[in-house]
Formats: structure tokens, sequence, C-alpha cells
């Protein structure tokens, strides 16, 4: 089962001698990935009382009782449950120098950390995403290498156009198998399994994220998710959601950068350079994971019926950019653009020098030209649900 980070992961203590760091969401494959490549590292899990007690005792001697003679490589798995991760970590590494350190958790190792040890100088993060569409193929045995496709056409400049392409594989339906029901690595083996998603969205929203101890309202940040699952790809209005949920805008916004630092969603700002008439604040919210945002909203249905198959396709689109980008480390910016007159780019990815207009489209429509005549040097691509690996 391939990853687009295996080969990072493998490198890591070639290149660097800090604390290895992998994160990402539960069930996103971060102990299976870990335990693939450091075959013979000592394994400890921290969900495990007696090993989180001895590791809470933050005392190097008794550590040490822990941890085999001559082990070579540590891995700690679900480093953020502990009381201080951060702690913990920087007492291994300061003074188990032979030893080379591996550690997993969700983000909330960072959001514990702010009030913790520092690990500054001492760590390399990685983040591990539900599976891109080209890990997803490789997994279900259709295809054999993976591949950073759909990133590389935009960059590239690669013609869109359907006709140029055929697949040895149905397309169509793989698209809305992963519309619907997401790229957990679980759906490789159990397609379609709207239990596993819904106790799956349960559990992260109940215990891991809950279990930081930052979310006094349990109701309100399930229904807070809940609402921001209708509106994928769509202008979020602080004020609006605090007033629908009888809240306060400052909870709202400080729930959502939870959501965002545990790998459920992430926000997408408005880009804008000459100020008239274009928004400059209200940003937009995408998933990480389609499956677990119908999950949310409890609809499993299929495309043909639905009335949100392009905010789905659109979602799609943007989360596997974001996780390309990450993975091939190549520092792209994300924006949209919008006038007040309602002229659109869906997305907007920026680097020193580099700009494209990127309009997502289930299927393709005539191209709006207003991103193009206020930004004559951006790039335009359009990607369609038939064009776009």
């Amino acid at each position: 089962m391939k990853r687009h980070l295996d080969s990072k992961i493998k490198q890591h203590f070639k290149k660097y001698s800090q604390i290895l760091v992998l994160l990402g969401s539960r069930q996103v494959g971060k102990t299976t990935l870990i335990k693939k490549i450091f075959k013979k590292g000592s394994y400890f899990l921290v969900d495990n009382e007696p090993i989180k007690k001895i590791l809470e005792t933050y005392d190097i001697e008794t550590y040490k009782t822990l941890i085999k003679r001559g082990a070579k490589e540590i891995i700690i798995d679900e480093i953020h449950l502990l009381e201080n991760p951060g702690r913990a970590a920087k007492i291994i590494y300061d003074q188990m120098k032979n030893v080379k350190l591996i550690i997993t958790g969700s983000s909330s190792f960072h959001i514990k950390n702010k009030t913790g040890e520092s690990l500054a100088g001492r760590k390399i993060d990685y983040n591990l995403f539900p599976l891109t569409f080209s890990e997803y193929l490789n997994q279900k045995g259709i295809e054999k290498n993976l591949n950073f496709n759909i990133f590389e056409k935009i960059i590239n400049g690669k013609e869109y156009d359907s006709k140029d392409k055929i697949y040895p594989f149905d397309i169509e339906k793989v698209l809305e198998g992963i519309l619907v029901f997401g790229q957990y690595p679980h759906l490789i083996n159990n397609p379609n399994d709207e239990k596993y998603l819904r106790n799956f969205t349960d559990s992260l929203i109940f215990k891991d994220i809950l279990e930081l101890n930052l979310i006094e309202n349990k109701k309100l940040a399930a229904d807070l998710l809940r609402l921001l699952a209708f509106q994928i790809g769509s202008l979020v209005n602080y004020s609006e959601l605090a007033s629908r949920l009888n809240s306060d805008q400052r909870t709202i916004k400080r729930y959502i950068e939870i959501f965002e630092q545990s790998f459920v969603l992430f926000r997408i700002y408005p880009y804008s350079k000459k100020k008239r008439n274009e928004i400059v604040k209200s940003p937009k919210i995408f998933f990480y994971d389609t499956g677990l945002r119908n999950a949310l909203i409890g609809d499993f249905s299929g495309l043909n019926s639905r009335g949100d198959k392009g905010a789905l396709f659109e979602n799609f689109i943007v989360s596997e950019l974001i996780k390309q980008n990450s993975y091939l480390e190549k520092n792209y910016k994300f924006y949209y653009w919008r006038t007040k007159q309602g002229s659109e780019m869906d997305i907007v990815m920026e680097r020193t020098g580099e700009l494209f207009g990127i309009e997502i489209k289930y299927q393709r429509k005539s191209a709006n030209k207003a991103f193009k005549n206020r930004y004559p040097k951006a790039k335009i691509r359009m990607i369609t649900a038939s064009n776009f690996y």
C-alpha cells in the first residue's frame, strides 16, 4: 500500500537528527505507515494506560525502564494524549542521544504545546491526509504507480481535453464513490461503509476533539460542524453562524480553528491585490474528506439525486490540490476570488512570479473572463469531472 510520504519518511533520519513528527486526523494511516517503515522500532501506544502513566512521569530513569537497552528507534503513537506531549518528547530527544524518535499525533499535539514545552529546532513535521486520488487508485489495485497528475496538469499547462484520454478503468464510477464516501483508507476494503463513516465522525468530534478540553459546549460544536458541512465551498459569515447557533463570533471562530487544527476542515481566504469591489474578508470552508462531510449531513445518496454534486466535486479538487501541494512541498498559497458584483474564480494559486486561476465545474461551462481581465498574467484552467485526471 503506497503513500506519497513513504520516501520522505524513509529518508528522514538520513537527512535529519531531529524528531520525526507525523500529524494527521485519526484513521488516515499514520500507524500503518510508521510501522511499515520502522519495522524494528520499539512501539508505544499512549492509548495504553500503563504506558501513558510511565510517560507522564517525565523522568528519564523511569523512561529507561520502558525503553529497551540498545533500542535505536522509538515510536510513540498518539502522543497528543499525554498531558504535556512536548515535555516527554524533549526529555527523550535531549537525554537519549543515540535514539531516533518518531512520534505521531493529531494536531492537538500542537495545540497542547502552545502552553507546554517548546520543541523548536528539535522536530520536523510531516502531515498525512486521507488518500489522494492516485493513492486511492493504487490501493484499489487499479494503478501500479503513484502520481500527482491533478496538480501537475495545472502547473504544466497540459490541455484539459476529455477526448485525449481513455482510462483503463471506469473513472466516473470511481469519482462518484469518492465524492459520496470519501478517501479514508478503511474504505478501500470496505466500500460504501456508511456505518463506519457515521461512527468515525462521532468519535472524531466527541472523542478526539473534545478530549482537548478546549471546547466547553459539545452541542454547539457538533451543531456548528454540521452547519459548516452544509456550506462547503460557500462564503462563511461568522456573524450569521453565531446568530443561528445562539452564540458569539469569538467562540464560533475559535471552534472553527480547533476543527481546522484537527484536520477536519480548512479555510480558503479571498485573493485581492486591487481592492476596488473585491471581497477581502470572508473565507470559504472546505472539508479534507467528502465522506466525512456527507456523514455529518447524513446524506450518502448517489450523485444523480443530489443538489450538491458541484459543491462536492469542487471540495474534492480543492482538497486534492492542498494535499498534493503539501506532499510535493511546492509552497503555493491558495485563495478564491470574487467581486461584489458576483464575478468569481473558484481557486487562485499563487507563488512568487506565478498565478493560476482555476475554475472547477462538474460539467464544462463557458469560462469567466473577469479574473483574467483584472490579472492578465494569470494562467487560467478549467477543471471538470471529465478532464481532472
